[in-house]
């Protein structure tokens, strides 16, 4: 439905703004990273192999590992297109994501461990008064001898 009424992504854009400038939110979406990308402070896009994907979808879904590929390709194909068309971005581009987090390595509660992490170092950089600045390589100095 959204494929042909692009009206439809505009609304829950609009939606997903206004709830993200109430401030101290989490949104989750597939376009969320991208719709957000000049207020958030945070992006991270969670991701893990194909085959694992489609392992988690049929067990979800109650499919057959073969009908959880065939129906996963299609609307990554479509939801790519779309992306495309109506945003002018690939959904290959993960350059705007802070953390790119594999949720294969690990459980539901390790994953949830390392997300909490990231929005708490997140929180800690935007409320610190003077930001760190990296002050890049610093020259070790000489050892001096002793005698």
């Amino acid at each position: 439905m959204a494929a042909a009424d692009p009206s439809i992504d505009r609304l829950v854009d609009e939606r997903t703004m206004m709830e993200a400038e109430r401030g101290d939110v989490v949104v989750d979406g597939q376009l969320a990273g991208w719709v957000l990308k000049e207020i958030s402070d945070l992006r991270i896009l969670l991701t893990a192999p194909l085959v694992v994907r489609l392992e988690r979808i049929a067990a979800r879904d109650h499919i057959s590992l073969e009908e959880a590929r065939r129906q996963t390709l299609h609307r990554e194909a479509v939801q790519a297109e779309r992306y495309r068309k109506h945003y002018g971005f690939s959904v290959d581009d993960w350059s705007i994501y802070h953390l790119i987090l594999d949720t294969s390595f690990g459980s539901i509660e390790d994953t949830a461990k390392i997300l909490l992490a990231a929005a708490v170092t997140a929180k800690n950089a935007k409320t610190r008064k003077t930001p760190e600045k990296n002050p890049g390589p610093q020259p070790i100095p000489a050892a001096t001898n002793r005698s």
